[in-house]
């Protein structure tokens, strides 16, 4: 067994992504013009990697199953059966939907539940793609922007008691009840929530029109949903989140953790994301895809949120940890000067993404865009042909 594989991930191609940055990484052209949303790295049914071999192209999740102790650690495959995480780069064109995680153990009731409904796995109503949580890190690989948890109590008073039109769910909110704020204006009826967004949303494209706002403020991302035209009636009330969370921006190269329960939705950039591996989403709008406000409901932890960036703590010289309160994965980023070596001893299967320069790794060079697949329990020497970053996916001790 080698110490060392070069992995071909799979590319998304979903409607907010972007057309240029993934190609461009990738060295693909997009004679087609496709958006190129989302690179997964890893083995989930939906989207395994392959890996070089010398006897060809292998699946990786085929691999895991038939050799689990062999290709995830005796440890590993004894305790999570298959590679616990899903490593992705993501090109945010357009804002991805108002959505929450549950939390392992509501992710199996859930998955049980709709499987006693024999609701196929991939029908478009389905919540529940498998039994697995889905915490999250990301760090940003452009100046980035995101909706992150519930606004601070007195935040969010002021934020309602500023716009006129949002101003009498003041009267929802007493006593600081998240849940009841938000669990009354998403089970309004349509025309009560559209005579709230449609002037709302008249008076932000009015705003962004005169240069008065900038992307801190929610007015910004609101227009940008509608930005082709503000519609008559049936307004995605999705449009509400974006007042009642944080806006944050994280600079490049820093990251924020969100675990289950956080309402949340990624407006724009670049970023890498590594996450449990699992599927299950659930969304309160912005999106064409299924939406189920009674079930998200259930699982949105309906409390004040106050964003906490990673800034990445030095575990040496060239090395940072992004700290994830999670056993399922963990990512770190690697700086290395042209001709440095770098020496990493692993515990896990370990995936090692090239976004900046190139590599050699056990005699193979490995160049931006390029992603080498760790064997466990192995000592891997690397050395930067060029200035070289990396971010390394693993399953922490």
């Amino acid at each position: 067994m080698q110490k060392a594989y070069k992995l071909q991930g799979k590319h998304r191609h979903y409607d907010w992504g972007g057309k240029t940055f993934l190609p461009n990484l990738m060295g693909v052209e997009n004679v087609n013009h496709l958006p190129y949303a989302e690179y997964w790295m890893g083995a989930h049914a939906l989207a395994a990697s392959t890996i070089q071999t010398p006897d060809g192209e292998k699946d990786l999740a085929q691999l895991i199953k038939e050799q689990p102790a062999q290709w995830l650690g005796k440890d590993i495959a004894t305790k999570f059966k298959t590679l616990p995480y899903l490593y992705k780069i993501l090109d945010v064109q357009e804002m991805l939907s108002i959505q929450v995680h549950p939390s392992k153990e509501n992710a199996v009731i859930g998955f049980k539940a709709e499987e006693a409904k024999d609701i196929s796995i991939d029908a478009a109503n389905r919540n529940y793609k498998d039994e697995n949580h889905k915490p999250e890190v990301m760090v940003a690989l452009s100046d980035f922007w995101l909706l992150h948890g519930f606004l601070a109590p007195a935040i969010l008073e002021e934020r309602l008691n500023s716009y006129s039109y949002l101003k009498p769910l003041l009267n929802e909110f007493k006593g600081g009840s998240y849940q009841h704020l938000y669990s009354y204006f998403m089970q309004l009826p349509m025309e009560a929530s559209d005579a709230i967004l449609k002037p709302l949303l008249e008076e932000a494209a009015e705003a962004v029109a005169r240069g008065a706002v900038t992307k801190k403020d929610p007015h910004f991302w609101a227009h940008k949903y509608y930005a082709d035209g503000i519609p008559a009636k049936n307004i995605d009330k999705g449009i509400f989140s974006i007042y009642i969370l944080n806006i944050v921006n994280i600079p490049k190269y820093q990251g924020i953790f969100q675990g289950a329960g956080i309402l949340h939705a990624y407006l724009e950039g670049q970023n890498i994301e590594l996450m449990a591996n699992s599927d299950n989403v659930l969304r309160g709008g912005l999106t064409p895809k299924h939406v189920d406000v009674k079930e998200l409901i259930q699982h949105v932890s309906f409390v004040p949120t106050y964003p906490l960036i990673l800034k990445g703590e030095k575990l040496n010289t060239q090395e940072v940890n992004y700290p994830c309160p999670v056993p399922d994965f963990g990512l770190t980023k690697i700086a290395l000067n042209r001709g440095e070596d770098y020496t990493i001893t692993t515990y896990s299967l370990e995936l090692l993404l090239v976004m900046e320069g190139e590599v050699v790794i056990e005699d193979i060079a490995y160049k931006a865009g390029d992603t080498a697949l760790l064997t466990p329990n192995t000592m891997v020497k690397l050395k930067a042909k060029l200035q070289a970053l990396l971010f390394k996916a693993y399953v922490p001790k």
